[in-house]
């Protein structure tokens, strides 16, 4: 299954990270080719992505069920695609390094079936190692950025 993680430490409390982690509606806009997204329930939601699978540009539809929240270190996921035989699953995950200090990793594994799947798991295979370092990085940045806000008072 292609996949790919990506680590880095962030200064911030390993509770800010749980805070914007934790709540879907925060990062699914962050996911590289974003076009929308709606909560079917606490668990569960759909999004359609736009992205280019070789040459051409598919926009697909994926279920997402959260399959652990685990305050304040874990949040897992599947993904199952509607329009398109892809699935995959990946995960946010946080360790406290020091009380101001955490490191996150963002991971995500996605594969391809069906006929298609010979043509588009060796472009998932470049493709996803970046899309989570893209995805995990702009998370950190959203979290950074918030936690100022709260150090502000605003």
């Amino acid at each position: 299954m292609p996949g790919g993680s990506f680590t880095k430490e962030v200064d911030v409390p390993i509770e800010a990270i749980w805070e914007f982690v934790s709540d879907m509606n925060k990062w699914a806009p962050l996911i590289p080719g974003y076009v929308e997204h709606s909560i079917l329930n606490e668990k569960q939601s759909t999004w359609k992505f736009k992205g280019d699978v070789g040459k051409l540009q598919k926009t697909v539809s994926m279920r997402v069920d959260i399959t652990e929240w685990k305050k304040p270190t874990t949040v897992k996921f599947t993904l199952t695609g509607i329009s398109e035989k892809i699935s995959g699953n990946g995960y946010f995950e946080a360790k406290t390094i020091t009380a101001f200090q955490t490191e996150m990793t963002g991971n995500l594994n996605m594969t391809a079936k069906g006929m298609m799947g010979p043509v588009i798991n060796p472009v998932l295979k470049t493709m996803v190692p970046k899309t989570v370092k893209r995805l995990t990085e702009s998370v950190i940045t959203n979290i950074i950025e918030n936690n100022r806000q709260v150090a502000r008072g605003y």
